[in-house]
């Protein structure tokens, strides 16, 4: 049967006082005071604290306490008011302080009261103190060298106060272990919350189990166990657990929370979300004041249009902007892109890409590279320059294109592109080679648009004109369209060159050779006539119009669609210079001689395209530092 001390037939004047000392170990029990002797009261030696040492990776101390709780918790009175907190604590008492001899009335909370654990007060450590209990009791049956509180229990250690239900206060040393919606809160800042903690004074350390809650302003820490450095403020799980704040909700097997730093560092399984993204990675600090992610390792991000992979960098997923530092890489069903450095802006679908970039689009079998990127999901636009690259993927050969600046932009027709090359583009594929100022492609047809000063060339052939198209049906070419002062060269050696000039023309490819070419208007040709495979002199002729058939890359058969001049001279009787048409000009020095040539910079008799102010392309994506 639980005797209040109010109650009991020992309070009276001295026996009281005897009882106390008795229950608090000062004196042995079976020991008699003689008047006008020293009591002689032991020296108690202190406890002597385990030693820190890290546990894992998550620096937390060794534990120091049992696993589990005692066997027996301090029984509760079940008539018993709440726990509460006075408006007004005392000063604790350096000694002992004991309960008032006069029971708390009705209605009202209990008296607060206050003692000192083990009867004396460290010099250099302060003792954990008692303000307030229903009841106490001492039964070693029960358990050994410790009090038993039980009832509205209140507890302070330094600017650390304890609530609970019950506890066990060890004598001899700095230890309570409390029972029942326990309350730990310091300075007013964090509140640790459990079934039971588990608190080491001299440590400043504390265990808490079962329902665990720690809380920091709008921040909440949730596992099943955790252990809480109440001096460096630093709380621990190491078998899962889960963080929310005002914006997410993140899990892990393994957490340290720093509550004064407002950072927490994740490890194992690690899951962040809300309803706009979800985060993925293996190790991550994540800063709860700013809802900033650092991302330490492998680290996938995923949102309703996108997943981000990177392994270094940060993701701030109040803004959605992030900095991609290591093998990052955005993508999705259409389209990827990796680089050296990712800046990237979830809820403006904008970006900026830095170093070694390489932009896939998976639906048109295009990649471009460059140095310096920016992309736009909203228009569906992206610059790239610095060695920018174009590479149209075909079976069996592709086309490889240079230019200072690329920009794609999204055509017309859904899922369709338009990509833009300006100055310096040149192009390589083993049976195509080309070079222009400026060049659009189309991706729904691939047609390619050649401008200022384009020449293409194909085997032994050369084709110029002040604007080339290019219509592809197959993987190669198969009509050439050639607007304003067209000509075509076709090299037969060293010095006899096959050659068509005309205002517009138009050459058709089959099988990835000329086959044939209709010119329409001003229409002039030199080629050399062959008997038996034997040149026997050079045909020079105009008309209109003039249709000409290719066999073997060379000019066999020409039809003259208008009123033709035409006249076959011996090459003895020739001169180089009526070997040519005007405006001829052999560019086979420009030409492209493998992908690895299209960088070759080379020179031009015009002056580059201006690029439209539209096309020019934005500035640098801001970012947030990371603080400090």
């Amino acid at each position: 049967m639980k005797t209040t001390l109010s109650d009991s037939v020992f309070c009276k004047p001295g026996t009281l006082v005897l009882l106390v000392l008795l229950l608090m170990g000062v004196i042995p029990l079976g020991a008699q005071e003689k008047k006008g002797q020293p009591t002689g009261r032991p020296v108690m030696a202190p406890a002597t604290p385990p030693v820190r040492t890290p546990a894992r990776n998550t620096g937390r101390p060794a534990a120091t306490f049992p696993a589990t709780a005692p066997a027996t918790a301090p029984a509760t009175n079940p008539a018993r008011t709440p726990a509460t907190t006075p408006a007004t604590t005392p000063a604790t008492n350096s000694g002992n302080t004991f309960p008032s001899s006069q029971g708390a009335a009705a209605g009202q909370p209990p008296q607060t009261t206050s003692y000192a654990v083990n009867g004396m007060q460290d010099p250099e450590k302060k003792r954990i103190d008692i303000e307030q209990a229903d009841f106490l009791e001492f039964n070693e049956a029960i358990v050994a060298n410790a009090q038993r509180l039980i009832g509205n229990v209140r507890i302070r250690h330094n600017d650390v106060l304890m609530w609970c239900d019950s506890a066990y206060a060890y004598t001899g040393t700095n230890r309570v272990d409390a029972f029942g919606n326990v309350h730990i809160n310091q300075g007013d800042t964090a509140h640790l919350y459990a079934d039971m903690i588990y608190y080491d004074g001299d440590l400043s350390f504390a265990r808490a189990i079962r329902n665990v809650r720690l809380v920091n302003k709008s921040t909440t820490l949730f596992s099943d166990t955790v252990d809480y450095d109440l001096i460096p403020n630093v709380g621990y799980y190491d078998d899962q657990g889960k963080i929310i704040d005002s914006t997410n909700v993140l899990t892990s097997r393994i957490a340290r929370y720093h509550v004064d730093e407002d950072i927490v560092y994740f490890y194992q399984e690690v899951v962040g979300y809300n309803e706009d993204y979800r985060l993925e990675s293996d190790t991550v600090k994540y800063n709860t004041a700013t809802g900033i992610f650092y991302i330490q390792g492998p680290t996938t991000i995923r949102d309703s249009v996108n997943t981000i992979y990177a392994e270094d960098g940060w993701y701030n997923s109040r803004t959605g902007e992030a900095q991609l530092l290591k093998n990052p890489l955005v993508y999705n069903e259409k389209q990827q892109m990796k680089g050296d450095v990712i800046d990237y802006d979830r809820n403006k679908g904008y970006g900026k890409a830095r170093g070694m970039i390489e932009i896939i689009d998976i639906e048109n079998n295009v990649i471009v590279k460059g140095r310096n990127a920016w992309f736009d999901e909203v228009t569906e636009t992206a610059f790239i320059t610095d060695s920018a690259q174009f590479i149209m993927i075909s079976e069996g050969d592709s086309l490889f294109l240079h230019a200072d600046t690329l920009k794609t932009v999204a055509d017309t027709i859904p899922d369709e592109k338009i990509i833009k090359a300006f100055h310096g583009v040149r192009f390589y594929r083993t049976d195509l080679q080309g070079k222009c100022d400026s060049l659009v492609y189309f991706s729904r047809d691939s047609t390619i648009q050649l401008h200022r000063e384009p020449v293409l060339w194909s085997e032994i052939h050369q084709m110029s004109a002040d604007y080339i198209e290019m219509i592809t049906r197959n993987p190669a070419p198969d009509e050439v369209q050639l607007r304003n002062d067209a000509f075509i060269i076709s090299r037969q050696d060293s010095a006899m060159f096959d050659q068509v000039k005309g205002k517009n023309m138009t050459g058709y490819i089959v099988g990835e050779q000329l086959d044939h070419i209709f010119v329409d208007g001003n229409g002039q040709t030199i080629y050399y006539a062959r008997d038996k495979g034997n040149i026997i002199g050079l045909n020079r002729a105009e008309s209109s119009k003039l249709a000409i058939q290719f066999k073997e890359g060379k000019a066999f058969r020409i039809s003259f669609l208008g009123n033709p001049e035409g006249r076959l001279t011996p090459l003895p009787q020739l001169s180089e210079e009526e070997r040519r048409l005007s405006g001829f000009d052999w560019k086979e020095r420009i030409r492209p001689q493998s992908r690895a040539d299209i960088f070759r910079k080379t020179e031009t008799s015009a002056a580059p395209m201006p690029v439209p102010q539209e096309e020019a392309g934005p500035g640098p994506l801001s970012t947030p530092e990371e603080e400090k």
